[in-house]
C-alpha cells in the first residue's frame, strides 16, 4: 500500500512537473516550430498553435522515453537514486527559476535549469558525478551552435546560388528529410525499449538481410517524399516552399515534444517506481502539459516571433528548420536533454550569415548575454539545488 506521505510528495512534484511542461509548451518548443510558416503566411497563428500542441503531445508519447529516463536516472552515478524529497525539490527549484525567467524577461533555459537541478540534488544526496553522461551532454551542447549553424548556412547558400535550380534543391532536401523520418525510432513500432523505425519495421517485407531491407525501405520513403514535393512545386515554387516549410514545422514540433517532455517528467521517474506508475502514463501526462501550454500560451508567442521570421523568408526558414529537426532527433536518440532555444537560435544565425554575411542582423552583444544566461542557468540551478537539498535535508532527515 502506498504511504500517504509518498503520495503527497508525488502530487506536489507532479504539479511542479505540470507547470514545467506548460512553460515548455508555451515557450520555445511551442512557439518556434511553426513561427517561420506563420511568418511566410503558410498558416494562421491559431491553427499553428493548435497543430503544434497536438504534434508536441504525439512526440512526447512516441519519443519521450529516452530523454525522460536520462534525466531521471542517468545524471547521477553511484548507488544513489533520487529520493522523493530530492525529486520534488529539483522540480520546484527548476520550475521556480523558469518562472523567474518568464516574469523578469531573462532567458532562463529550461534544459540547463532542469539538468542543473537534478545534478545538484543528486550530488547533495551523496551521488557521484555521471561523467560519461556529462560528456555526452556537453558535447552536444557545444557542437549544436557549430553543427546547426553550419548546416543552416550550407542549405541557405545552396538555395541562394544559381548553379542548380532552386526546385531541384528543394526536392533533394525533401528526400534527405524523408530518409531521416524513415529512420527515427517510434515506441509503438518495436518490441525493444527504444522502439523501431519505419524503415526497420518495413524491412521484413523485403527479402534478404535486414540491413538491406532497411536501406531499401529508406530509399523508397525518400523517393516518395521527393516525388510529393516535386508534384507540389509544379503548382509554383513559392507555394511548394511554403508547404515544405509547413511540413518541416510539423516535424520540428513533433521532435520538440520528444526531446523536451523529459525535462518536465524526468525527475518524477524515481517516484513513479514507488507508485508502480508506468512510463507511458508519465509521458501522456507530460505531453498533456505541453499541449496545454501550446494551446494557451504559444499563439501569442508565435505571433510575436513570426514577425522576426517574416524577414527571413521561406528559404532561410527552411535552412533553419532542417538542422533543428536533425539535432532534436539526435538528442532524442541518445537521451540527451537539450535546449531548444540553442538549437533554433544557432540555425537562424547560420542561415543569416548566408543571406547577409554578418549574422543576419543578430546582435553579438545579445548573443553573448544569452549564452551567459544559459551558463548561469546551469550553474545557478546546481548551486541552488545542492544548497536547498542540504538545508531541507538537515531539517527533515
Amino acid at each position: 500500500m502506498v504511504e500517504i506521505a509518498t503520495l503527497g510528495t508525488f502530487l506536489v512534484a507532479a504539479l511542479a512537473s505540470l507547470f514545467m511542461a506548460w512553460a515548455i509548451g508555451a515557450g520555445s518548443s511551442g512557439s518556434t516550430p511553426f513561427a517561420p510558416a506563420v511568418g511566410a503566411n503558410a498558416i494562421s497563428v491559431m491553427r499553428a498553435g493548435f497543430l503544434v500542441g497536438l504534434l508536441g503531445f504525439a512526440g512526447a508519447v512516441l519519443q519521450g522515453a529516452n530523454v525522460s529516463e536520462a534525466v531521471g536516472t542517468g545524471l547521477i552515478g553511484g548507488d544513489v537514486t533520487l529520493s522523493s524529497l530530492a525529486a520534488t525539490l529539483a522540480l520546484l527549484i527548476a520550475a521556480g527559476l523558469v518562472a523567474i525567467g518568464i516574469f523578469t524577461g531573462y532567458p532562463i533555459a529550461t534544459a540547463f535549469t532542469v539538468t542543473g537541478a537534478v545534478i545538484g540534488t543528486g550530488l547533495a544526496m551523496g551521488g557521484d558525478p555521471a561523467w560519461p553522461k556529462y560528456t555526452q551532454i556537453a558535447t552536444l551542447w557545444v557542437l549544436t551552435p557549430f553543427v546547426g549553424g553550419s548546416i543552416a548556412y550550407a542549405v541557405a547558400r545552396a538555395l541562394r546560388a544559381e548553379v542548380v535550380a532552386e526546385e531541384y534543391l528543394i526536392i533533394v532536401l525533401a528526400a534527405v528529410v524523408g530518409a531521416i523520418v524513415a529512420n527515427i525510432e517510434f515506441a509503438l513500432l518495436g518490441s525493444g525499449p527504444g522502439g523501431a523505425s519505419i524503415a526497420q519495421a518495413s524491412s521484413g517485407w523485403i527479402p534478404g538481410p535486414a540491413i538491406a531491407g532497411t536501406a531499401a525501405a529508406t530509399l523508397v520513403i525518400a523517393a516518395l517524399w521527393a516525388g510529393a514535393i516535386a508534384v507540389d512545386l509544379r503548382s509554383g515554387t513559392e507555394r511548394g516552399e511554403r508547404h515544405f516549410l509547413l511540413i518541416l514545422g510539423g516535424l520540428v514540433a513533433f521532435s520538440a515534444g520528444g526531446s523536451q517532455v523529459g525535462l518536465a517528467i524526468g525527475p518524477l521517474i524515481p517516484l513513479s517506481g514507488e507508485l508502480d506508475l508506468p512510463l507511458i502514463a508519465m509521458l501522456v501526462g507530460g505531453g498533456f502539459g505541453l499541449l496545454l501550454g501550446s494551446w494557451t500560451g504559444a499563439p501569442r508567442m508565435i505571433k510575436a516571433i513570426s514577425q522576426d521570421y517574416s524577414s527571413l523568408g521561406p528559404r532561410r526558414s527552411i535552412a533553419a528548420l532542417i538542422p533543428s529537426f536533425i539535432i532534436a532527433q539526435a538528442a532524442v536518440l541518445y537521451g540527451i536533454p537539450v535546449s531548444f532555444n540553442e538549437i533554433i537560435v544557432s540555425a537562424i544565425i547560420g542561415s543569416g550569415y548566408a543571406a547577409a554575411g554578418s549574422g543576419g542582423g543578430v546582435s553579438a552583444r545579445k548573443m553573448g548575454v544569452t549564452v551567459l544566461a544559459w551558463i548561469g542557468s546551469l550553474a545557478g540551478a546546481i548551486v541552488v539545488s545542492y544548497v536547498g537539498y542540504t538545508a531541507v535535508g538537515a531539517i527533515l532527515l
